[in-house]
């Protein structure tokens, strides 16, 4: 190291260019380096090349052998790391528990067989109880400032992780990615035979197998990576796999992965509080082979077929807010039913699933309306006999838009068809009466009919609350709306 650029660096900073407990140059002077390296590679020419390199689930070794061990662990690998790397080349603490190589005059090739070299090293001091990993992007090939060098290498860093750990891979190299997608298996347990036990069972399979060990690193790791299937130890130190899994179905993008409890407790209660936490399925140890294989399986399909139905789910929605598009005098009226609806129902302490119906029914209940044509949703004035039928139909055309979700969408999908449906039987498209209606679709019926009274359309303004009132009691009278609902929705928007 030029000593005038160190001591240029102690005055301005007022601190050494070292860390305390590594001896590896500290962050702040490593990317000044690194910027010089940067101007001198476009100057004269030639590549270099910046690793990562990060020890595997070092919280977890901190907690089972304490802090102090682990530094000591750390100043070692940092101690391999200076020993394998030639005098031109720069080693920092990045940060944490993750250090920086940059390989000067190096390209990708030359610098994996270094960083493989220390990664090996470290293995082989450590018994296998501890490993590294490491990503590794070079300039010019991978990228041409440093801000994006640093995000490659931390890809390729990430990669090794999903990999399995305790290897080198370099961004772009085809070698570090799989040949084909494949379901992706997140095993998380504490201990690490267990863990290998099961990833030999399922390689064979063509699995992608993702290593955890601990709770806190299971979730870091289904956040960057989308999984197939968690198989989740339940005793673990810091964080049970109870919480693990009680976290992962809390949250809308991880609710659906399948979660199978593995463990040797097999009392009801254990099985009770599993189910609780959200547990889709047991596993016993000693594992068997027939049977991980076979759950395994079947929960990989499960998870494949309730993602095609969210997919579907978000074109229908997607499809819900092209029809409101079109109508220019609808925007957010199925926003406004939905909360509406699920309002009324929450007050006249309707069930969980009937609230839900409402929710699903009032944002899709128009979506028939697609294939009516623009001209007659904004037609200013009345709707002409084969005009008005064409509308009417779109009630049975949203009902088999999204009959391919009838599993998902349940009573929701009966609202969609019937929500113009009426008490005496004069509503369409089936003419239904009295007890043939559910109050779900009740419900349904009388807050569409507020929301279009009370806001402005193509063929007249807003009618105002107390005129819209007295057409719904109207009705009531007539016999063809629901009074109870009725004056539950009045005593509400009041």
């Amino acid at each position: 190291m030029e000593l005038t650029l160190t001591k240029t660096y102690e005055t301005k900073t007022g601190a050494p260019v070292t860390d305390s407990l590594t001896r590896l140059l500290n962050l702040g002077f490593f990317q000044f380096l690194l910027d010089r390296e940067f101007k001198r590679s476009e100057r004269y020419g030639g590549p270099f090349t910046l690793a990562l390199i990060d020890v595997d689930a070092f919280s977890f070794y901190n907690q089972r052998h304490g802090t102090v061990e682990g530094d000591v662990k750390l100043r070692q690998i940092a101690d391999i790391i200076l020993e394998n790397i030639r005098e031109s080349d720069m080693a920092a603490r990045f940060s944490g528990d993750v250090l920086a190589v940059l390989l000067v005059q190096a390209n990708i090739t030359a610098a994996v067989g270094s960083i493989e070299r220390i990664r090996t090293a470290v293995e082989t001091i450590a018994n296998g109880h501890l490993t590294i990993s490491a990503g590794l992007a070079s300039f010019p090939e991978n990228a041409s400032d440093g801000s994006t060098l640093i995000q490659k290498a931390q890809k390729a860093l990430l990669q090794a992780k999903i990999k399995g750990k305790n290897r080198v891979c370099a961004i772009d190299n085809p070698s570090a990615t799989p040949s084909k997608v494949t379901e992706r298996i997140l095993v998380v347990d504490d201990d690490p035979r267990n863990v290998k036990l099961i990833e030999a069972l399922l390689l064979p399979m063509n699995y992608e197998v993702i290593k955890a060990f601990s709770g806190l690193e299971a979730l870091s790791m289904v956040n960057k990576v989308e999984m197939d299937l968690v198989l989740l130890d339940i005793m673990m130190p810091v964080m049970s796999g109870y919480e693990v899994c009680r976290r992962l179905k809390s949250i809308e993008d991880t609710r659906l992965i399948p979660v199978v409890m593995v463990t040797a407790l097999d009392s009801i209660e254990d099985k009770v509080k599993a189910i609780e936490a959200g547990a889709d399925d047991f596993l016993s140890k000693p594992v068997n082979k027939v049977e991980l294989l076979a759950r395994t399986q079947s929960l990989v399909r499960l998870k494949k077929l309730n993602s095609r139905m969210v997919g579907m789910e978000n074109i229908l929605f997607s499809l819900a807010n092209a029809v409101e598009a079109k109508d220019t005098y609808t925007q957010g009226h199925v926003d406004r039913v939905a909360s509406l609806a699920m309002a009324v129902g929450d007050k006249m302490k309707l069930s969980e699933g009937e609230l839900e119906a409402l929710k699903y029914g009032g944002a899709l209940h128009d979506i028939g309306k697609i294939w009516v044509s623009g001209e007659i949703l904004n037609k200013p004035g009345a709707l002409n006999p084969s005009e008005w039928k064409e509308m009417q139909g779109h009630a049975e055309a949203g009902y088999k838009i999204c009959m391919p979700l009838k599993k998902n969408l349940g009573p929701a999908l009966d609202v969609i068809r019937h929500h113009h449906e009426k008490l005496d039987g004069s509503g369409y498209p089936d003419g239904l009466k009295r007890e043939q209606i559910p109050m779900v679709i009740r419900i349904m019926t009388v807050v569409d009919i507020y929301d279009a009274l009370i806001t402005d359309r193509p063929y007249r303004k807003s009618l105002g609350k107390e005129k819209t009132f007295d057409i719904l009691h109207q009705e009531v009278n007539e016999g063809k709306l629901d009074m109870s609902v009725v004056a539950c929705l009045i005593e509400l928007v009041k």
